[in-house]
């Protein structure tokens, strides 16, 4: 065996609202050769707006509205309501700078009805001069009660001079940077609205019953004040819908070119069963119906000529390894050869010590490759790669390195693949000596991926879903405690270890710290080897030296260790069947996918299992929701659609590294309909012809529009 085994390598100024803003005019321009916004206030202008993602004329017309105000109409002082927005009109009687604590400029407005207070704290000499006794002008804010009578804080205000109109639209107010006005934004966007055209983008089928881009887009910008204000806001409006369809189809076809291109590619087949077969023959369990689901399904992939690229997720326990296993016996057995890449040290270890204990019986040399290794180690362990003297090769992104290259490499396995950039990801394609072809891919996640995520992220990737989990396995119950209990939870340990069993104690923090009052990980261990001093409590953490984690992970898998205090370190890839309690310290500061994830580690054996989830007062509404959906479900795929509610696509997928195209404006809950009409409509464009493409692309991921050439 090339390379050491892991046992071995161990040793500012209030802004006026603005509601004049036209309709916009329909004028010819080219949406492929977009215009940067105009030069009025000079190159500053263009990088104040670039920091709102703000380069051309499209990004300014896609630049929508967080919410509206009504300006259309004025509410006579005697009708204003405390608590509520109103715009009142009238002529100022009494305008002073007033000291009482604090310095601020009070302004008495009277209409035919009464009178009402505008009080600003902050204010500008030029200010005075607009606000002067005997100017007229229209003022909006949030009515409140004051001590004097109505009063509006820091209101908004125009001049309303003779002959002065109302809006016919509703105000549109837009997300802004420093240095940006509502107003600079506004005008901006009714230029661009002016120079754009928007030849259509949807196929018939999809853009049946709704407006077409621009009248959707004029009207999102000034919606008339009769307009269903609720429909906007949760952007379940015609308008809003178009907007989503086109985000969404613009993904699609995206991802559908991308499994195209990859289609094109050539592989070596990998048809040869016999090995795969003899270690099902030799596993001391029998495969669930989900698992041989799957395994057929990966060996029919691994026999074409064109490159797999699937996508596996299960819940946590379920057996995906074995999986990876066949599927490493199948390329092996075809005389190629095979690599695992793991994210962290401790999941590449046990996937090394499943894989040790499976396939070297049958024959197959394995290396070890991570960073801990000795530099002589690597090597080795490198050159072994290189030669081809061994068939497979288990590390972390170590095995992704420049450095490492592989002779007939023909399968790549990545587990956890959502914590792996795309670049990363790729990088194994050019790890073939034999120029042209590509290594099978097999990405494994025990995240399970909600189906309209899926479909809108991994359209081009074939997908398959272990939903079963192996017999035997024990549920796991999950108790809620607050941190006032700790003291029992203690016991409970102590209890536990006495009956035979061992336990995790994990928290968030490695080290006490002053800015998050947390029980810190080396605390806890302090605390649990002085009261349960009988007990062999140990430690592991991340920035303990890899040799040094390693070697508690053995003493804690050997039954060494009774209580292992921890960090999320060991959230994936621990698996120690005889540990039957799992207590997580200020449970409300993980995320719902770290709490399902660690709960995982317990339930692997026979024994009962329970989670303890301890947690501090007061809670946030969003803590209290994650906490009471662990509490009330185990199903991963549930807890995972929960999570996407919470969190939204970006943070689920760590997409904003990823290269996957984030949406914008689409909801994958709200637009569930949407989302399937759009993936059932992406091949059909393509195939058409890609004039239509383009223009949608050039819209909504501009910069990929060559893309399409390939």
């Amino acid at each position: 065996m090339a390379g050491a085994s892991p046992d071995a390598a161990r040793a500012r100024r209030p802004a006026k609202a603005d509601a004049r803003e036209p309709r916009a005019a329909a004028k010819a321009a080219d949406p492929r050769e977009p215009r940067a916004p105009a030069k009025k206030a000079g190159e500053g202008e263009h990088a104040r707006f670039a920091r709102l993602g703000i380069r051309n004329d499209i990004d300014l017309a896609l630049h929508l509205p967080m919410r509206y105000v009504d300006e259309t109409r004025v509410v006579p002082v005697v009708q204003l309501v405390p608590g509520d927005e109103m715009q009142v009109e009238g002529t100022i009687r009494r305008s002073e700078v007033v000291a009482r604590g604090r310095r601020m400029l009070v302004v008495e407005l009277d209409d035919d009805t009464g009178s009402v207070v505008l009080r600003f704290f902050n204010f500008y000499g030029s200010q005075l001069k607009q606000l002067a006794v005997g100017n007229r002008i229209r003022a909006r804010g949030t009515v409140r009660g004051g001590l004097l009578g109505l009063e509006l804080i820091h209101p908004t205000y125009r001049a309303a001079g003779e002959g002065a109109t109302l809006p016919g639209t509703l105000t549109p107010v837009y997300p802004t940077a420093a240095g940006i006005s509502q107003y600079a934004v506004r005008s901006a966007i009714r230029r661009a609205l002016a120079r754009l055209s928007w030849p259509e983008a949807l196929p018939p089928e999809l853009a049946r019953g709704l407006p077409p881009l621009g009248e959707a887009l004029a009207l999102l910008h000034a919606p008339p004040p009769d307009v269903d204000l609720h429909a906007l806001e949760d952007r379940s409006h015609p308008a809003w819908r178009r907007i989503v369809m086109e985000e969404l189809l613009a993904q699609q076809v995206s991802l559908r070119r991308a499994r195209e291109l990859r289609d094109a590619q050539r592989a070596v087949p990998l048809p040869e069963p016999v090995l795969a077969h003899r270690l099902l023959e030799t596993l001391p369990f029998v495969l669930t119906g989900a698992q041989q689901r799957v395994w057929a399904q990966v060996e029919r992939d691994l026999s074409q000529q064109v490159p797999m690229h699937r996508l596996l997720q299960g819940d946590v326990g379920s057996g995906k390894t074995v999986i990876a296993a066949l599927a490493a016996a199948q390329a092996v057995g075809s005389g190629h050869f095979f690599n695992d890449t793991a994210t962290t040290e401790i999941l590449a270890e046990q996937h090394y010590r499943k894989l040790s204990q499976w396939l070297p019986p049958l024959g197959v040399r394995i290396a070890w490759l991570s960073g801990s290794l000795k530099e002589s180690e690597k090597r080795a362990a490198r050159a072994a790669c290189a030669a081809g003297t061994v068939e497979l090769a288990i590390g972390t992104h170590a095995l992704i390195e420049d450095k490492v290259e592989f002779e007939r490499l023909g399968l790549a396995v990545v587990d956890e693949q959502h914590r792996f950039g795309v670049g990363q990801r790729l990088a194994l394609r050019g790890k073939r000596a034999d120029a042209g072809l590509l290594p099978h891919q097999l990405m494994m996640s025990a995240t399970p991926i909600p189906r309209t995520l899926a479909m809108t992220y991994y359209a081009d990737l074939d997908v398959s879903v272990i939903d079963e989990l192996p017999p035997g396995r024990t549920p796991i119950r999950t108790k809620l405690v607050s941190d006032r209990r700790r003291d029992e939870v203690i016991e409970r340990v102590r209890a536990a270890v006495e009956s035979g069993r061992q336990a995790y104690w994990v928290c968030p923090l490695i080290e006490e710290s002053e800015a998050l009052d947390l029980q810190s990980a080396m605390d806890s261990h302090e605390e649990l080897r002085h009261v349960l001093a009988d007990l062999r409590v140990g430690l592991v953490h991340g920035r303990l030296p890899p040799a040094d984690k390693a070697a508690v992970m053995d003493e804690f898998v050997a039954g060494r260790i009774d209580v292992l205090v921890a960090t999320t370190v060991i959230e994936v890839g621990v698996d120690v069947p005889n540990a039957s309690l799992m207590v997580i310290e200020h449970a409300e500061r993980f995320g719902l996918a770290q709490l399902h994830q660690l709960r995982g580690r317990v339930g692997r054996g026979e024994a009962a299992s329970v989670c303890i989830l301890i947690y501090r007062h007061p809670l946030s509404p969003t803590a209290r929701e994650r906490l009471k959906i662990v509490y009330e479900s185990s199903d991963g795929f549930e807890i995972a659609r929960r999570d996407l509610q919470l969190r939204g696509p970006g943070e689920f997928l760590g997409a904003r590294q990823s290269g996957v195209p984030l949406l914008r404006f689409a909801d994958l809950e709200r637009d569930a309909d949407l989302v399937e009409r759009a993936r059932d409509a992406a091949p059909a464009l393509l195939a058409a012809g890609l004039e239509q493409a383009r223009v949608l692309m050039a819209r909504w991921l501009p910069g990929r529009e060559n893309y399409l050439e390939v």
